[in-house]
């Protein structure tokens, strides 16, 4: 997927080999350019201005310059952005400084001249470039660390985002390089996007991207910074050779992540998370079954094949409960986090595979354990981990489930009721008063696998004694609610509610918080509501496509069948 560049030689020259060459290359983009998104005015906050953002990862940086796109090859790199916009890259800013990024110059008619420098090789998928009407405001820093953290949005919600990251973001990294090793890339900012940014966060080095979906004013979703923060060291440090073994980046991110929520805020928060998330890997397990190979932690891809085909919570979850299950075996986080740091020590800057990450294991563990650990690795099923297929892991994995117990509790309730007749059940909104957003979560995914379901008549009911449900602006909670209902054996009530999903997604209802262009709510939401009625997905998806990410309209299509 890609094409050589031959550079010829000039033979006057008498070049010979070991002799440096500097190379000029002279390029632009075309509309074809999958790498990046470009926005009206209308699709942002603002409506003043628009905005541009790329999105490199897995295979896109090819479409937006000539180089090696593969996270094989790391590079350093510098660029020198001349826009009317304030640019931000993935880099450390040489100039101007963040506090007056406009130069005193007029945004949107003056050019100003943005200068970075990357000097830390990253894989090419972490080049990025956005663009549009940004301010910055800075967190506090944290005393005795030497790397600052801010964040970026438009001027309309600079404030929403200062307030739901702040109290957080620099705590997860100064965390996670005392777990780990210390954080090398100086700048640790966040950047929240417009809506049709595809993913929920892009660990692009330095500027972190994140969706405006997190912006639930109660801090509810910030989580999702812990694991963007947790790719410095997976992923950005140590990385994936190929798509192959994208696992290597997600799994051991994952697991990180959780690793930072038990310590900021209990073990049982840590292991809630992997309830959470096990749903998530239940239904991409399901929806590979045509296609067993993408159930893998390792894929063995083909030539041509789109790594994007097999993007799921696969080598998230799969890959962190792997982990955890080793932890397990192993003897805890006492045992683990020395592994993890002589892991990133080991293969720091480096991009690997797994079967280094398996020789690194086993001979860590024969050093620091002797053969009591490396029998215990012997007896574990590294092949079902990592090459295995099916709806199930290999070996049972426990939860704490004592944040989930309420949520448990009221499912029975519901699950109870089946037989009650609509007008004498007695649920209502006061319910779920001591119920965290998460909790809630949970409640809506268990319910989910119920067997049998709750009769449509109960979900009519639920939807009039939690009205929140079809109105909140979290887009977890909404988005599982219309995963129910849509899911409904009772057809009647998921046509009703068919077209409020649809508006909800393209951010047509009224007092919407804009598109749902991140890929975990448009394309579930499309597949659930093409289940229902394929000509009313087709109609809605058909009539905002534009204003989709290039990467998540081409998914989109491929699930509502338009394309192959």
């Amino acid at each position: 997927m890609g094409s050589a560049l031959a550079v010829s030689l000039d033979p006057s020259q008498n070049v010979k080999n070991g002799d440096g060459v500097s190379v000029t290359i002279a390029y632009n983009t075309t509309e074809k350019c999958s790498a990046i998104g470009w926005l009206d005015k209308e699709q942002t906050a603002g409506k003043k201005f628009p905005f541009l953002f790329s999105q490199c990862q897995p295979i896109y940086a090819r479409s937006l310059a000539p180089l090696q796109d593969t996270p094989s090859v790391k590079i350093t790199y510098s660029t020198n952005v001349r826009s009317t916009l304030p640019a931000l890259c993935s880099a450390l800013r040489v100039s101007p400084p963040s506090e007056s990024i406009h130069d005193g110059k007029r945004i949107g008619e003056e050019v100003v001249e943005y200068k970075y420098n990357q000097p830390i090789a990253i894989p090419s998928y972490l080049i990025a470039l956005a663009s549009g009407n940004l301010v910055y405001k800075p967190f506090d820093p944290l005393p005795g660390k030497s790397w600052k953290t801010g964040c970026w949005a438009e001027p309309e919600t600079i404030d929403a985002t200062y307030w739901e990251f702040h109290k957080d973001t620099a705590h997860y990294v100064e965390l996670a390089e005392t777990l780990v090793t210390p954080y090398e890339f100086g700048v640790y900012d966040v950047l929240v996007l417009p809506p049709s940014f595809p993913y929920g966060g892009m660990e692009n080095a330095c500027l972190t991207f994140l969706t405006p979906t997190l912006l639930a004013g109660d801090r509810s979703l910030v989580d999702v910074v812990a694991h963007e923060a947790s790719h410095s060291w997976f992923g950005n440090n140590v990385t994936t050779a190929d798509s192959g073994h994208f696992w290597l980046n997600e799994g051991f991110t994952t697991y990180l992540e959780r690793i930072l929520q038990g310590e900021l805020h209990g073990s049982a928060e840590r292991e809630f998370s992997y309830i959470i998330g096990r749903k998530a890997l239940t239904d991409a397990l399901k929806g590979y079954e045509k296609k067993p190979k993408y159930q893998r932690l390792v894929i063995p891809y083909t030539f041509g094949e789109d790594p994007d085909d097999a993007y799921s919570s696969v080598p998230y979850e799969k890959g962190s409960n792997f982990l955890l299950y080793l932890e397990r075996q192993l003897g805890g986080l006492q045992v683990m986090l020395p592994y993890l740091k002589d892991y990133v020590n080991t293969f720091r800057g480096q991009s690997i595979r797994t079967d280094q990450w398996q020789k690194h294991l086993f001979k860590y563990f024969s050093q620091n354990g002797g053969k009591e650990k490396v029998d215990t690795l012997n007896k574990i099923d590294f092949e079902a981990w990592l090459h295995g297929e099916g709806l199930e892991l290999p070996a049972a994995v426990e939860y704490d489930t004592t944040l989930a117990q309420k949520a448990y509790d009221l499912v029975k309730a519901w699950s109870d009721s089946r037989s009650t007749p609509p007008s004498d059940l007695k649920f209502s909104e006061s319910d779920l008063k001591d119920f965290s957003s998460n909790q809630i979560v949970v409640f809506l995914e268990t319910l989910q696998s119920l067997s049998p379901p709750l009769p449509g008549s109960h979900l009519q009911y639920m939807s009039k004694a939690y009205p929140s449900f079809n109105t909140t602006g979290n887009a977890e909670i909404r988005s599982r609610w219309y995963g129910l209902v849509l899911e409904s054996e009772d057809t009647d009530v998921a046509s009703e509610f068919a077209e409020q999903a649809a508006k909800w997604v393209v951010g047509t209802e009224k007092g919407s918080t804009g598109l749902k262009g991140r890929m975990k709510f448009c394309r579930p939401g499309f597949k659930s509501i093409h289940k229902v009625n394929g000509d009313l997905a087709i109609k809605y998806f058909e009539a905002n496509k534009q204003y989709f990410h290039p990467i998540a309209a081409k998914l989109i299509s491929k699930d509502l069948g338009l394309s192959k």
